[in-house]
């Protein structure tokens, strides 16, 4: 992957291939879990039983550029959450797939809308149950703490756990690699 850093450091985790590098520069949509991905693999209830929801500040961040620079990002979880539904609205996440006991169906009915093809897509996934669509996307992603299952079935591993600056990585791959993340040139390294 010559030419993609990272904070500006060269990357040197992941499939290195030219095949990569393409699939990269190919994507206009990031999907990914919220429970494992975005939110890390915890579920919080406070005293009175209503769920608590937290994403790491970063990821946020990234989201927010990404849609700003016209990457569709799109989060899909199984659980149906008032407290999630309200931290994918505060963070900007417009296409929120909640409560979807069908993920690949879901994942299907998002790319339809917006026109892409598989291979124009990146999927994050820590678990088992996103298997079939990590198989159909260009760019395919565990967390480093995603189950060891996954880790020779997608064609990168990120360098942070889930809730932890994963989804914030692989956006600046993305947009590194498309040449819209502009603030690689101000690194300090």
């Amino acid at each position: 992957m010559s030419g993609i850093n990272y904070f500006g450091i060269q990357l040197s985790a992941g499939d290195h291939s030219e095949r990569l590098t393409t699939a990269i520069s190919r994507v206009k949509a990031l999907m990914f879990s919220v429970d494992g991905v975005l939110t890390g693999g915890q579920i919080t209830f406070d005293g009175s039983g209503e769920e608590i929801c937290s994403c790491y500040g970063r990821d946020a961040l990234a989201i927010r550029a990404a849609q700003e620079n016209g990457l569709q990002i799109a989060a899909f979880s199984a659980r149906q959450s008032n407290a999630l539904r309200s931290l994918l609205e505060e963070i900007g996440i417009r296409n929120a797939f909640l409560g979807c006991s069908n993920t690949m169906e879901a994942y299907e009915a998002f790319t339809s809308s917006c026109g892409l093809e598989d291979d124009e897509c990146a999927y994050i996934a820590d678990d088992i149950g996103d298997i079939p669509i990590l198989e159909k996307v260009a760019l395919s992603v565990t967390p480093i703490d995603g189950i060891e299952y996954l880790r020779n079935r997608v064609s990168y591993i990120s360098g942070f756990e889930g809730g932890k600056g994963c989804v914030r990585e692989i956006i600046e791959l993305i947009l590194q690699q498309q040449g819209k993340w502009t603030f690689s040139d101000h690194c300090v390294l």
